[in-house]
C-alpha cells in the first residue's frame, strides 16, 4: 500500500486531537474523534458502538481519575480498506496497555476519525 502523506497527516492530527481531549478530561471531544457508528473494543471492559456509548465509556474512565495518556512505539500502516491503522503502547497515570488497532479514515468533511478502535489494559500502576 502506498502512503498518502496528506491523509496520514490528517490521521496523525486526529489522534493528537483525541489525546489532547482526553488529557483535558473532555469525553465528548474524545467521542467526536470517532465516526457516528464506530466500534470500540476496550479489553477487558467490553464493546461500545456509536459516539454516545463511546463518550459514556470515556467519561466513566475520567470519573475514576484516569488521565495523562501518552502513546509510545507508534506505528502507522495504510489499510487495504482505506485510511490508516495505528498500533502502539500507551500509558496513563493509573494504567498501561496496548493499542491493537485504531483504524482511522477520512470522512466527507475532510477530518480523520476512528471507525474502529481496539485496545487493552495490561496492568495498573
Amino acid at each position: 500500500m502506498s502512503i498518502n502523506t496528506a491523509q496520514l497527516d490528517l490521521c496523525k492530527a486526529g489522534i493528537a486531537a483525541w489525546q489532547h481531549a482526553f488529557n483535558r478530561q473532555d469525553a465528548q471531544a474524545c467521542a467526536q474523534q470517532y465516526t457516528e457508528q464506530a466500534t470500540m473494543k476496550a479489553l477487558p471492559f467490553g464493546e461500545f458502538t456509536g459516539r454516545d456509548q463511546i463518550a459514556e465509556f470515556w467519561q466513566d474512565i475520567m470519573n475514576q481519575g484516569f488521565n495523562d495518556v501518552d502513546y509510545t512505539e507508534v506505528d502507522w500502516q495504510s489499510s487495504p480498506d482505506g485510511g490508516y491503522i495505528l498500533t502502539s503502547n500507551w500509558t496513563m497515570n493509573k494504567a498501561y496497555g496496548v493499542v491493537h488497532k485504531e483504524h482511522w479514515i477520512i470522512e466527507q468533511d475532510g477530518q480523520a476519525r476512528l471507525i474502529y478502535d481496539e485496545f487493552e489494559v495490561l496492568g495498573e500502576k
